[in-house]
């Protein structure tokens, strides 16, 4: 599934055109580089512990050297995970943002791994004349229990621009300041002296680990990709925009977003298209209702050029009447394979595994012959002892979580 290397980066990108001609009908370049960004947040999905019977619940179930090849990601030879992302809340979240083990051994109380970053390898980088830098951003466990519980308040994101303050105080008109869905500001700018992990905001971690990439490879061309699937894509566009305003207004940063819910007001999105080497690509499902959330009366406005895709067009899906089916990541990238527009048939162009499209759902229909939610720990996790007593096993001493540098 590799991109070709006469491929035209600065426009897979948005640089140069915000996609222009690229959508419709669907480059197959940009194809595959939506699909690598899919897999990317799909990772994070396949790697996090969500059993709170496990001492590591809330955790990633293997290290930076692992997880590449423990989650199949199909190019795991040709990129590093150089760091892991942890987060925080200062304030209560629902328990499909951040999960606690009910261990009295828990690796940590405070905190969850949020997400990864990945950097193309020596070898890869020298066929493609630049460097690649990916940060991917994990989404919520169960998909829709956020919307009643977090509400939809805007707070301001003054902390996060270069003429802003860490605290985020402003001045200025009620009417006229950037905000986003405070929920999401909470968990990229919180942090908590208690947990080893969060001593600093996922937010802090984020800029110094980029801001360490920039300067480790600045003789070389950088392009830095940000990519998310529903509450990891909201993350994503507030990181970016975070990074172009406090790192770089020259390297080409883009954000792939999948079921993207809204982020922020006019005034944040009139901010962040104010940043030339910042471009937005939103994957959206036309029938998912998450892009929906919260409403426009609210304050909130979409972000980005939409790509729209329709899960009803593949004769290979059931037709669902489940919400959550409609915002599946592995559906959404299935449809993404064979899309040639709203009026084109469905055809797949590229070769991957119809059984993805099972990995925790049942969208499948039953003559493909593919298991619901096959993805899953052997036994659960649960391991034979010597004595015959069956428990929850623990982690190899190599994937066991230690804080970051």
């Amino acid at each position: 599934m590799d991109i070709a290397a006469t491929a035209n980066w600065p426009a897979l990108l948005g640089t140069t055109s915000s996609w222009a001609h690229l959508l419709d009908p669907l480059d197959l370049n940009l194809r595959r580089l939506i699909l690598r960004c899919g897999d990317m947040c799909q990772v994070t999905y396949d790697s996090f512990i969500n059993d709170k019977n496990s001492t590591y619940c809330g955790c990633s179930r293997y290290s930076k050297p692992t997880l590449l090849h423990k989650t199949c990601f199909p190019l795991a030879d040709q990129y590093d995970v150089s760091g892991f992302l942890y987060a925080t809340a200062r304030v209560s979240v629902p328990e499909s943002m951040l999960l606690k083990s009910r261990s009295r051994e828990a690796w940590d109380r405070e905190s969850n791994w949020i997400g990864y970053i990945a950097v193309s390898n020596d070898s890869v980088s020298e066929k493609l004349g630049r460097r690649e830098v990916y940060v991917a951003w994990r989404g919520t466990t169960r998909d829709y229990e956020w919307v009643d519980i977090l509400g939809a308040k805007l707070a301001s994101v003054k902390r996060l621009m270069k003429d802003g303050d860490e605290d985020g105080d402003e001045d200025e008109d009620e009417d006229d300041k950037e905000e986003v869905m405070l929920g999401w500001l909470t968990m990229y700018v919180s942090d908590d002296p208690k947990s080893e992990f969060t001593k600093v905001s996922a937010r802090k971690q984020l800029l110094k680990k980029i801001g360490k990439l920039i300067e480790e490879y600045k003789h070389e061309k950088l392009s830095i990709v940000f990519t998310g699937h529903s509450l990891g894509a909201s993350l994503s566009v507030i990181s970016a925009f975070d990074v172009v305003e406090n790192l770089t207004s020259e390297i080409p940063v883009s954000a792939f977003v999948f079921g993207c819910p809204k982020v922020g007001n006019k005034q944040f999105n009139d901010r962040l298209n104010s940043h030339h080497n910042l471009k937005i690509l939103h994957i959206r499902n036309i029938i998912d209702v998450i892009p929906h959330y919260p409403v426009r009366v609210l304050g909130y406005v979409n972000t980005g050029i939409e790509l729209h895709i329709d899960t009803r067009k593949s004769p290979y899906l059931k037709d669902s009447k489940n919400p959550s089916d409609w915002h599946n990541l592995q559906t959404m990238l299935h449809v993404v394979n064979g899309w040639n527009g709203s009026n084109g048939e469905f055809k797949v162009r590229i070769k991957r595994s119809l059984a993805l499209v099972n990995k925790s759902c049942d969208m499948l229909k039953e003559e493909c012959l593919v298991p619901a939610s096959w993805w899953v720990e052997k036994n659960k996790g649960m391991v034979l002892k010597e004595d015959g007593e069956w428990v929850m096993g623990e982690l190899d001493e190599e994937n066991r979580p230690s804080p970051e540098d």
